[in-house]
C-alpha cells in the first residue's frame, strides 16, 4: 500500500475521493459482471462492482425490445452456480431472464455501485496496481471517485454501445429514425411504411414485430446471412450442434446444419437471403457473426410481409434510394446495425486488447492478460462462454487470495481520504 501514494499524478491523485479495494474491481453489472460477482463470492474474495447506469443488466432491462425472448434454451444460458427456475419456459422471456439476474444478484449478494461511469482504467507500474477513475453521479450531485486495487476484470461485454452508420441523406429524411436499441414494440408503427437496417437476429425479429402490428417493413440486406431454424425436429438447433461437435469436426457438421436447414426453410437465397460461403459455425467462431435462428420472419418474407431489398445508395425526403436504383416511400427508419465494445474508449492498455475492444487472443484463451487484467463475456460464445470465463478468473484470483490471506496480515494504512470499503 506504501507505493500507492508514490503514484505518479499526485494533483489528479488527491482531488478525488479514493477507495482501496482489497479484491479486484469488476466493471460492468450484466450478466458477465454478475457471473464473475458470484464466483468470486464463492471463493471467498471481496470486490467490487461498478455499473454506469442505474440497474443491473441494462442491456436487457432498456435496451431490448419487448417480443424478445433468450434465443438458446434456458440449459445454455444460466449462469454459474444457479440455474433458472424449474417453472421458467424453456426459451425465457426478456422479463422472466432480468427476474432471474435479479435473483441471482440477491442471492449471492451482489450489490453493484450504480451511476459509476469509468472515464479511465491504467495499470501504475510503480504501484503495481490499477486505478480506475469514475465520475459517480446520483441525482443533481457528482463526483469523482479512484478506486485502487491488484485486479480489473473488464465486463463490460461486446453489445455496450450500439452502432450508429453514417449513410448518405439521413439527416435530411425528415421521418423518424431510432437504432434498435431504442425499439420496444410497433404498436406507434401501424400503418406506417418502416425501413429496417440490418438483418441480423434483431432486424430480423424487429421486422416480425412491425408485421405483427400491420405495419409494413422493408429490411436491408446488404451481405449474405445464415438464417437457421431455431430447432429442428422438436429439438434446439443449437443444442443439436453442440452434440454433433462433441464427435465430429466442425466443417462437417457445419455441412449437416446447413442440410437440416435447407430440409426445414427450403432455399433461403430466391427470397433474397444469400449464404456466405463459410459455413454458420465456422463463420462464428472465426468473424464472430451470429446465425438468424428464425422465429417466424422467413413466413412473413414468403407471404411478401416482410420486402427484403439491397443495400442503400441515400436517403432524401420521405424516401430511399437503393443500390439497385429502385426509389421506396418510408415514414420511419430502424437502424438494426448492431454493437460494439466500449473498451478503448477507457482502457488504458494495449497488450491485451486490440483496437476492436475485444482481447486479442482467441478463445479458450480470451479470459486473462497481465498485471491482474481480465476479460469477461468477449468469447463471441454467448452467456455459456461468459461463465467459462466468471468461473476461470474466480478461480485464478482465489488461488492467490487464498494463499496471500494464509500469511500475515499486511499492515495497510490509508491516507484520510482513501476510505477501505471494499
Amino acid at each position: 500500500m506504501e507505493n500507492m501514494f508514490r503514484l505518479a499524478d499526485h494533483e489528479d491523485f488527491f482531488s478525488r475521493r479514493c477507495i482501496w479495494v482489497s479484491g479486484p474491481v469488476i466493471v460492468g453489472a450484466g450478466p458477465s459482471g454478475l457471473a464473475t460477482a458470484a464466483c468470486l463470492r464463492d471463493q471467498g474474495v471481496p470486490f467490487a462492482v461498478l455499473e454506469k447506469e442505474e440497474c443491473i443488466a441494462s442491456l436487457w432491462q432498456k435496451r431490448t425490445y419487448d417480443r424478445l425472448k433468450l434465443h438458446l434454451p434456458k440449459q445454455f444460458c444460466q449462469l454459474p452456480k444457479l440455474p433458472f427456475p424449474e417453472d421458467f419456459p424453456e426459451y425465457p422471456t426478456k422479463k422472466q431472464f432480468v427476474e432471474y439476474l435479479e435473483s441471482y444478484a440477491k442471492h449471492f449478494e451482489i450489490n453493484p455501485k450504480f451511476n459509476e461511469y469509468v472515464q479511465s482504467a491504467r495499470y501504475d507500474e510503480t504501484s503495481g496496481l490499477w486505478r480506475v477513475k469514475t465520475v459517480s453521479t446520483s441525482g443533481s450531485n457528482r463526483a469523482e471517485v479512484e478506486y485502487i486495487c491488484r485486479w480489473l476484470v473488464v465486463a463490460t461485454g461486446e453489445n455496450a454501445e450500439c452502432v450508429m452508420p453514417e449513410i448518405e441523406g439521413l439527416a435530411e429524411f425528415g421521418g423518424k429514425v431510432m437504432h434498435a436499441c431504442h425499439y420496444k414494440s410497433g404498436d406507434k408503427f401501424c400503418g406506417k411504411k418502416v425501413l429496417v437496417v440490418g438483418c441480423g437476429n434483431s432486424g430480423m425479429e424487429v421486422s416480425l414485430d412491425l408485421c405483427n402490428y400491420n405495419a409494413s417493413p422493408s429490411m436491408v440486406v446488404r451481405s449474405s446471412v445464415h438464417v437457421l431454424p431455431r430447432e429442428i425436429m422438436g429439438k434446439s438447433t443449437f443444442e443439436l450442434a453442440v452434440l454433433l461437435m462433441s464427435w465430429l469436426p466442425l466443417w462437417l457438421v457445419d455441412k449437416l446444419m446447413l442440410i437440416m436447414a435447407w430440409l426445414v426453410l427450403g432455399n433461403t437465397e430466391k427470397y433474397g437471403l444469400k449464404r456466405p460461403s463459410m459455413g454458420p459455425l465456422t463463420l462464428k467462431n472465426t468473424m464472430g457473426k451470429t446465425p438468424v435462428l428464425d422465429i417466424g420472419a422467413l413466413e412473413k418474407i414468403r407471404s411478401g410481409d416482410i420486402n427484403v431489398v439491397p443495400g442503400i445508395k441515400r436517403f432524401s425526403r420521405g424516401q430511399v434510394e437503393l443500390v439497385n436504383g429502385e426509389i421506396l416511400d418510408i415514414d420511419s427508419v430502424i437502424l438494426a446495425t448492431g454493437y460494439r465494445s466500449n473498451v478503448p474508449y477507457w482502457l488504458q492498455e494495449g497488450e491485451f486488447f486490440s483496437k476492436n475492444g475485444f482481447p486479442k487472443a482467441p478463445f479458450p484463451n480470451s479470459w486473462k492478460g497481465n498485471a491482474g487484467l481480465y476479460a469477461v463475456g468477449f468469447t463471441r460464445k454467448g452467456l455459456s462462454g461468459a461463465s467459462s470465463d466468471a468461473i476461470k478468473i474466480a478461480q485464478d484470483i482465489g488461488k492467490v487470495w487464498k494463499e496471500e490471506t494464509k500469511q500475515t496480515k499486511r499492515a495497510t494504512a490509508c491516507h484520510r481520504r482513501c476510505i477501505s470499503q471494499f
